[in-house]
């Protein structure tokens, strides 16, 4: 301990400069995985928070199903042959439409219709024919209330409550009937009737057949967090976003290693006068080690504290979500990932001879 803090003490500017390095990447990580996290929820939490164990697919006309909420489409037969399968305990049919509806001031709002039955699991308790149920974000931002009616193709459709914010595909969820749904499905696609529904939520036991449900009713089931990579760019777009996070942990890693390396070879020297003075291999290490997580705790500290600062400020314009997964997790891999170059690094203290001490002394 004494060596490493007098060498933070001796080389301030260097050790500044490497701390603010791991405080830049550690704050990029957590706006990162804030506006990660954000962005996932505003594609698919009211998928995510569907009260089922399973979503079932359908093919669209005579295509084969796929697992697309923008193509599926089930029919009363497929739902039967659900109902109907050994373990099965409940199947309710779920109508998705994305459109637009207008305001009482004007405007017009893009939102995705969720279509239930009214009663059923997961549909707002006052759902009824000819009203909806709309999210708090979407109120908010059009400055609805109940009893306001929103325009759509099928006619006006009255405000009956507000409820907790939820997303599809970066659009707030509206609730209605299905029967609801199906007029504005119709009338959308200019087809009668309109299909059941988009998908068929299935509540199943842990030994039923999917498999066989699904070859009988030509359908394609998936579990909840499976179907979430059916909501319209979902995958790529947190996929882009998790890869430069990974890239940015990569970068800490080498760029602590690195630093760390070129700081072990500049006193190789004065390692080889602590060995010949007695000092053993196992207390340097330590000592190097424990430089090296003094400076990240520092770092990533830091960073992290601004990174929360700078997301809570932010959070009233872009989704971005504070959680202990988006804020403490990234401090602490970061941590971690920099102990690991560290260690990497520090190895040449074990191939530092004591001679080499006496040699640099002639």
């Amino acid at each position: 301990m004494f060596v490493a803090i007098r060498d933070i003490r001796f080389a301030k500017g260097r050790f500044t400069l490497m701390g603010s390095v791991v405080v830049l990447i550690t704050l990029l990580v957590v706006l990162l995985s804030g506006l990660t996290s954000g962005l996932a929820d505003r594609s698919v939490s009211a998928v995510r928070e569907l009260p089922a164990t399973h979503l079932v697919f359908g093919g669209s006309g005579t295509e084969e199903p796929a697992k697309s909420f923008a193509d599926s489409a089930v029919d009363r037969r497929q739902r039967a042959v659900w109902e109907n399968r050994e373990g099965v305990r409940r199947v309710t049919p779920l109508g998705i439409t994305t459109t637009r509806m207008g305001t009482p001031d004007g405007g017009e709002a893009g939102v995705t219709v969720f279509g239930l039955p009214p009663g059923a699991p997961g549909a707002p308790e006052r759902v009824a024919d000819g009203t909806v149920v709309i999210s708090r974000s979407l109120a908010e931002e059009q400055g609805l209330r109940t009893g306001d009616r929103l325009t759509t193709t099928t006619g006006d459709l009255t405000v009956r409550a507000v409820v907790p914010s939820e997303f599809h595909s970066h659009t707030p969820v509206v609730w209605t009937t299905l029967g609801t749904w199906h007029e504005m499905r119709a009338q959308r696609d200019g087809v009668q009737p309109a299909p059941l529904a988009t998908v068929l939520m299935v509540d199943a036991g842990s030994g039923t057949d999917l498999a066989a449900a699904d070859s009988a009713a030509n359908t394609l089931s998936a579990t909840v967090a499976d179907s979430l990579e059916a909501v319209g760019s979902f995958s790529s777009e947190n996929g882009s976003l998790l890869m430069m996070r990974v890239l940015l942990y990569a970068i800490s890693a080498l760029v602590i290693g690195a630093f760390l390396t070129v700081w072990t070879i500049q006193r190789s020297g004065d390692v080889a006068v602590l060995k010949a003075l007695g000092g053993s291999t196992g207390y340097l290490l330590r000592d190097a080690l424990v430089q090296s997580l003094i400076v990240l705790l520092a770092g990533a500290g830091l960073g992290g504290a601004i990174g929360v600062a700078l997301g809570s400020a932010a959070g009233s314009v872009v989704p971005f979500e504070l959680t202990v997964r988006t804020t403490l997790v990234p401090v602490l891999v970061m941590v971690a990932l920099g102990m690991v170059g560290a260690a990497l690094a520090v190895r040449r203290i074990t191939s530092v001879e004591p001679l080499t001490a006496l040699e640099a002394g002639r």
